[in-house]
């Protein structure tokens, strides 16, 4: 991994947490910059941004990755529509509101989202939708897709289930394009269950290397 043209730093190897620099704010240039070198932000706080690239790292390898039989189940029953970036702000915002047991508040700052939106823009970020028959935004979940890795940053659901479809037609539709890889940053139980493994921060600097030499487009 070269960190010549890079603004962040690489963690020091006995670095716990894998700090790669702070900063009091965020654009598209740093997000930019942040993943194509395996770094991602998390703020401290409204006034203070911290970036890392931990020792170890949550992905899935699409070729590895499965539904499991119980959800596959479920979400046969279920008379939902998947859209792809018809409704990104809408996202990034449910996921902003979304309430997480054991947390105080949401990571997803507002200066956060309007970074990610204005990365949206530029077709950098992306969002994949679950709609029920009512045409209503139920679940969904955004990410970004720099040097030919997805990386996933978080979802929402209304309605039982409504994240798990959104997340089973993102890696189908990723496999579809040829992406080969997609960032979790942690292996939660629901993601250990479609095929995620944890893999050390160098593993994880090698593949974005390589996928980046194949050039792997969106569309």
């Amino acid at each position: 991994m070269d960190w010549s043209d890079s603004i962040f730093t690489p963690p020091a190897p006995e670095d716990e947490y894998g700090f790669a620099g702070w900063s009091d704010d965020l654009d598209t240039v740093m997000l930019e910059d942040a993943y194509n070198h395996g770094v991602f932000p998390w703020p401290e706080d409204e006034k203070a941004i911290l970036w890392f690239s931990p020792p170890v790292r949550g992905v899935v390898r699409i070729s590895d990755y499965h539904v499991p039989h119980g959800t596959r189940k479920e979400l046969k029953k279920k008379n939902w529509l998947l859209k792809t970036d018809t409704a990104f702000d809408r996202v990034i915002d449910e996921c902003a509101a979304a309430f997480r047991p054991g947390q105080g508040g949401t990571w997803i700052t507002p200066n956060m989202r309007r970074a990610y939106k204005a990365f949206h823009r530029q077709g950098k970020a992306h969002s994949f939708e679950t709609y029920n028959e009512k045409d209503e935004l139920i679940g969904g979940l955004y990410g970004v897709h720099v040097g030919g890795v997805f990386c996933g940053e978080s979802m929402f659901f209304k309605e039982s289930c409504a994240s798990k479809f959104a997340l089973a037609g993102m890696f189908e539709f990723l496999r579809q394009r040829g992406v080969e890889l997609v960032d979790i940053q942690m292996v939660t139980p629901t993601l250990a269950q479609f095929g995620a493994i944890e893999i050390t921060r160098y593993e994880y600097w090698q593949l974005l290397e390589l996928l980046r030499v194949k050039n792997i487009q969106w569309s």
